[in-house]
């Protein structure tokens, strides 16, 4: 892999480094905020290795189901 060597003031060196877990490379923490943009296949592709309960699901469809009722709605301007 190529590699590019870039210069950051101290400021940005320190903002950096506290996004940065153990065993995490600068690289990994700048693609993870800065990297590809999501499409709908990526996020599919991210929704698959999430596990949700079945709680949390239903408490899920409740919530959206409320809102449905909710009489709020946006302003159309």
């Amino acid at each position: 892999m190529a590699v590019k060597t870039i210069t950051i003031d101290m400021e940005a060196y320190v903002a950096l480094s506290r996004q940065k877990r153990s065993g995490q490379s600068f690289s990994d923490v700048i693609k993870e905020r800065f990297g590809p943009i999501m499409t709908v296949g990526r996020f599919k592709e991210r929704l698959t290795r999430i596990q949700l309960s079945g709680e949390l699901v239903d408490n899920l469809g409740r919530i959206v189901a409320d809102r449905k009722k909710s009489p709020a709605r946006p302003a159309r301007l």
